[in-house]
C-alpha cells in the first residue's frame, strides 16, 4: 500500500511557488534563547487606534468632517487614551480636524494626540503648525521606509543617505516642536519587518539620542510589519530583539503596527506583546490597506476571554458597530469574530444540544453557589465568551433552530414580495416564525410569512396615526399626528421628518431612540413602492418596525408610527388648547 501523502510529492507543481523566497533568506533574526514563547500576557498593552489616519486613507469614500467627528468620538467614549488623529500634511481635510481639535473641547484633557508626517521638513512645518495651541499631549509621528526593496526601488538612496534623511527630519521635528513639554516624538521605521534588524537598531538608537529619549519624556518606537511576509514567530523574534538590544529601553515605549496580508496580523499582535512590545496600532475591526490593519476589537476581546480587563469598552458592540460602518460606509462580515452577525449563533443541532446544556449546567451552578449567573466563571461549549459581556442577547443562540431557518425565510419574501430584510431583523423574525410553527405545525407559505411580518412589525392599533399624507406635510412644512383622538403638530423648519416626528411623540411621552434606518424601493404592489426597517430602543430593548408606503418618506414615518405604536403601553393624556 503506497503511503496516504504520496501523491503530495508526485503532484506536478501548478503554482509558481519557486518565484518567492523565505523571509528567513532576506533577514536572519540574531535572536537565541528566546523568552517571549514562555511569557504570559496579564495586562493590555496601549490600544492606539488609527481608523482616522491609516484606515481612512484605506476607504474607497474617506470620511468628511461630520463622520471623521462621529467616529473620534465613539474612540473617546470606548477609552481609547492614545488616538492617532490624522495625517494633517497631506490634505486640507485632516488639517483642519486636528484644528477643529486644538480649537474646541472636542478631547478630552486625558486623551494624547497623535499626528502623522513623513522625515521632511516642509511637512514636518504643515504638522507642527496644525498641532499648535492643543492643550492635550501630543505624539508627533515620523515615519520613513527602511527595508532594502524600498531603499532601492522607492526612493533610490544608499544606507547611509536614508539615515541622513531620517536623522535630519527628526532635527527639524525637535528644532520646531522640541520646546514644548507636552508634545512626545514617535518614530516608525515603515516596512521594519523586512528591514535588516542591525540597520534597524542603528536608526532607532539615533532617533533616542537625537531626541533625549527618558522615562520622563519617553519616546515611542513603532516597529510596523507593514506587509505581512512571515510567520507570526518571525515577528516575534525581531521584537524580542529589539527590546532587548536598544538603548535607552526605559524612555523607549516599544509599538508594533501589524498588517493583515498573511491573515496572521493577530497572532503577530499577541507574539509581539509576549516579546517586548507595551503598545499596539490597529484601527477597531481591521480597518486598512489591502487585508486591512490589526483588528484591535478582537485582540481585546481576546484578553477579555482570558480573563485579563482590556480596559475598552466594548459592552455595547452593536453600537460600535453601527458607528463604524456608518463612518467607513463598510459592512462589518457576518463571521467577523466577536461582532459579526453570526459568531454566537450555532446552527448544527449538536452544537445546539451543547450550547443547551451547557446553559442549564451553568444555571445549575449559579444556584448551588447562591450567586447570579453572571458572577460565575463562564464554561459554556463552543462560546468562547458570555454573549451579554459585549451586549447581545441569548436568544440568537439558545433558539438555533429558527435561527437555521431564516435563509429560506428571507428567500421566500424577497421572491415573492421584493422585501430585503437587513441580516439582524432576518434573524428576529425568524424566532416569531419558529414559534408560529411550533404553535401551528403547518407549512408556512409566502402568503403567511407577509401577514405575520405585518402583524408583528407594524402598528399595532389605530391610537396613534399621521393625519396628513406625509407627501403634503413635507410641503406644508409640519407634521401632524393623531393619539387618542387628539391631534398635534410641530413645525420641520430644517430636521429632517423622521427627527422631528420622534421628538413630538417623546413629548407625548412615547419615546423610542432611532438605532437604523434601512429604506428600500419595492416593486411589489401588495406592499407598497417603499419599505423601511427601523431598528430603534425602546424601554431598554432593542427592536424592531417595519413600515410600507409609496415614497420613501411615507414608509420611513410609518414604520416610526409602527414603533410608537408597539412602545406605548400607556399613553398620557395631551394638554387641551
Amino acid at each position: 500500500m503506497s503511503s496516504p501523502f504520496t501523491w503530495n510529492r508526485q503532484r506536478p507543481s501548478v503554482m509558481p511557488s519557486h518565484r518567492y523566497r523565505d523571509v528567513y533568506e532576506r533577514v536572519s533574526v540574531p535572536v537565541t534563547e528566546r523568552r517571549w514563547p514562555t511569557n504570559r500576557i496579564t495586562r493590555p498593552p496601549l490600544w492606539v487606534p488609527v481608523d482616522l489616519r491609516d484606515g481612512n486613507q484605506a476607504l474607497a469614500e474617506p470620511m468628511d468632517p461630520a463622520r471623521k467627528r462621529r467616529f473620534f468620538e465613539q474612540l473617546v467614549a470606548m477609552g481609547y487614551k492614545e488616538i492617532e488623529v490624522g495625517y494633517p500634511s497631506a490634505s486640507q481635510t485632516d488639517f483642519d480636524f486636528v484644528r477643529l481639535i486644538a480649537e474646541s473641547d472636542l478631547a478630552p484633557e486625558d486623551v494624547t494626540i497623535v499626528v502623522f508626517t513623513p522625515a521632511r521638513r516642509d511637512l514636518i512645518e504643515r504638522t507642527v503648525e496644525s498641532v499648535r495651541g492643543i492643550r492635550n499631549d501630543v505624539v508627533i509621528h515620523m515615519y520613513a521606509a527602511t527595508a532594502p526593496l524600498w531603499r532601492d526601488v522607492v526612493l533610490g538612496v544608499s544606507r547611509a543617505e536614508l539615515t541622513e534623511l531620517i536623522v535630519s527630519g527628526g532635527r527639524d521635528i525637535l528644532e520646531l516642536a522640541g520646546d514644548c513639554p507636552t508634545i512626545r516624538f514617535q518614530f516608525s521605521p515603515e516596512v521594519f519587518i523586512l528591514t535588516e534588524p542591525d540597520f534597524v537598531l542603528e536608526l532607532c538608537d539615533r532617533m533616542t539620542t537625537l531626541w533625549d529619549a527618558s522615562p520622563d519624556r519617553p519616546v515611542t518606537l513603532n516597529l510596523p510589519a507593514t506587509v505581512e511576509v512571515a510567520t507570526p514567530n518571525v515577528y516575534a523574534d525581531q521584537i524580542e530583539y529589539m527590546h532587548r538590544n536598544l538603548s535607552r529601553r526605559d524612555g523607549v515605549i516599544l509599538s508594533v503596527h501589524p498588517h493583515n496580508d498573511r491573515g496572521t496580523g493577530i497572532a503577530c499582535a499577541e507574539l509581539a506583546v509576549l516579546a517586548g512590545a507595551q503598545r499596539v496600532e490597529g484601527c477597531v475591526f481591521g480597518n486598512g490597506e489591502r487585508t486591512g490593519n490589526v483588528d484591535l476589537a478582537t485582540l481585546a476581546l481576546n484578553l477579555h476571554a482570558q480573563g485579563v480587563n482590556p480596559m475598552i469598552d466594548f459592552s455595547d458592540i452593536d453600537a460600535v458597530r453601527r458607528v463604524v460602518e456608518d463612518c467607513t460606509r463598510m459592512p462589518i462580515p457576518e463571521r467577523h469574530p466577536y461582532v459579526g452577525d453570526l459568531v454566537y449563533t450555532a446552527f448544527s443541532g449538536t452544537h445546539q444540544d451543547a450550547i443547551k446544556k451547557g446553559f442549564a449546567e451553568h444555571r445549575a451552578r449559579a444556584a448551588q453557589l447562591g450567586v447570579p449567573e453572571r458572577e460565575i466563571d463562564w464554561q459554556i461549549p463552543y462560546l468562547p465568551i458570555d454573549p451579554a459581556d459585549v451586549g447581545r442577547s441569548y436568544e440568537a443562540v439558545i433558539r438555533v433552530n429558527s435561527q437555521s431557518g431564516k435563509g429560506g425565510i428571507a428567500y421566500l419574501l424577497q421572491t415573492e414580495y421584493g422585501l430585503e430584510l437587513p441580516r439582524r431583523l432576518q434573524i428576529d423574525f425568524a424566532r416569531h416564525v419558529q414559534r408560529h410553527t411550533d404553535t401551528t405545525g403547518a407549512e408556512v407559505s409566502a402568503a403567511v410569512l407577509r401577514d405575520l411580518l405585518t402583524e408583528v412589525y407594524t402598528a399595532a392599533d389605530d391610537r396613534i396615526r399621521l393625519v396628513s399624507h406625509p407627501i403634503r406635510a413635507i410641503a406644508d412644512g409640519r407634521i401632524a399626528v393623531e393619539i387618542d383622538g387628539r391631534t398635534i403638530d410641530r413645525e420641520f423648519g430644517e430636521r429632517e421628518p423622521v427627527s422631528v416626528l420622534v421628538d413630538l411623540l417623546a413629548g407625548c411621552g412615547v419615546r423610542i431612540e432611532v438605532l437604523s434606518l434601512t429604506e428600500q424601493a419595492v416593486d411589489r404592489s401588495e406592499v407598497g413602492a417603499s419599505a423601511t426597517y427601523l431598528e430603534y430602543r425602546a424601554q431598554g430593548t432593542t427592536r424592531w418596525a417595519i413600515g410600507f408606503g409609496h415614497s420613501p418618506v411615507d414608509s420611513a414615518l410609518g414604520a416610526v408610527i409602527s414603533a410608537a405604536s408597539r412602545s406605548a403601553d400607556e399613553i398620557p393624556l395631551l394638554p387641551t388648547g
